[in-house]
């Protein structure tokens, strides 16, 4: 009996690296909220498990920026029908209420993947890319972009986990 395109995943594509992450990690954030000015730089910490039957992962961290507490959850998965890597994050402190998804690709050390956000009280989208870098079994790097409605990117977060 062949195996099935998600079965292969799972052991040698992109599920598979996905599921590398599987575990507890400290991490150390940087944020910048306006470009190349360092705004704060503040312990993390993290989990991420395997959820529906390993079809994805969730990753859910804690931190602190400014001595102002927050957490999140991203859902992050690769659709093999459409080759595209997928995300959802929610968080205490970007994402008000809104959950944004996002789309993206595979490369050689992660994902990257490229969402939205915005408000009635300031119309025009802004973009907001996030890069997912497996440097090794016990590394890995989460780091994000916020690209202005001219297209503008300057980098936003940047945290750089050790596995518990």
């Amino acid at each position: 009996m062949s195996k099935s395109k998600f079965d292969i995943s799972k052991e040698s594509g992109p599920h598979w690296k996905l599921h590398t992450l599987i575990g507890n990690w400290d991490g150390n954030t940087r944020t910048w909220f306006e470009k190349d000015v360092l705004a704060d730089e503040s312990p993390m910490e993290a989990k991420i498990t395997a959820v529906l039957d390993e079809r994805f992962i969730r990753y859910e961290y804690k931190g602190s920026v400014q001595g102002k507490t927050f957490e999140g959850i991203m859902i992050w998965g690769f659709d093999l029908d459409n080759n595209k890597c997928q995300c959802s994050w929610v968080d205490s402190f970007h994402m008000g209420t809104g959950i944004m998804l996002s789309e993206g690709e595979e490369n050689k050390k992660g994902f990257w993947v490229l969402g939205s956000y915005g408000s009635l009280e300031y119309p025009e989208r802004w973009g907001w890319r996030t890069e997912l870098e497996i440097m090794n079994s016990e590394q890995f790097l989460i780091r994000a972009f916020n690209i202005s409605p001219d297209g503008v990117e300057a980098k936003a977060t940047e945290t750089i986990y050790y596995r518990k």
